[in-house]
């Protein structure tokens, strides 16, 4: 395997590993689609993970960012996800801490979690970066996937 290639593989597993035991026991790496790729984990209904790793994800502009969210766009319009959303790997944080990633997602998405009466149209300049486990007990609360006992959860606020 290249290292690209490896690099991606080693996130995409610890993102797997970081949504099993916080509401989503069936989550898995997705096999290659090809042209019409449906981002990176299934077993995640209703949503559309693209992850990004590496020193490009560490380092990424505003403007790569903007890239990758119009990428994960594509890939849940590909899915028939209702929301997607893009997670990238911080500098000094490994895949034991994926918790601490960062997840961007649309305004309009954000609109969609809270059920605002006129969401936005889809901007990917209009967005938000968030921890990944702070965006994940706003998932549950609109649906998606099951809240674990606290007891339970792994890799919040490390």
């Amino acid at each position: 395997m290249n290292r690209p290639k490896a690099i991606g593989t080693s996130a995409e597993t610890a993102m797997v590993r970081f949504l099993i035991p916080n509401g989503w026991p069936a989550a898995e790496r997705r096999a290659l689609t090809g042209a019409l790729d449906c981002g990176d984990i299934a077993g995640t209904p209703g949503i559309c993970w693209e992850i990004k790793s590496g020193r490009a994800a560490e380092t990424a502009s505003d403007g790569q960012i903007l890239a990758w969210l119009m990428e994960t766009e594509a890939e849940r319009l590909n899915a028939g996800a209702d929301i997607g959303i893009l997670v990238t790997k911080r500098t000094s944080y490994g895949p034991a801490r994926a918790g601490a990633w960062w997840a961007h997602l649309a305004l309009s998405t954000w609109d969609c979690l809270y059920e605002v009466p006129a969401p936005r149209p889809w901007d990917p300049a209009l967005s938000l970066r968030l921890r990944l486990d702070t965006v994940v007990p706003i998932l549950h609360a609109a649906g998606y996937g099951t809240a674990p006992a606290a007891a339970e959860a792994v890799g919040a606020w490390t």
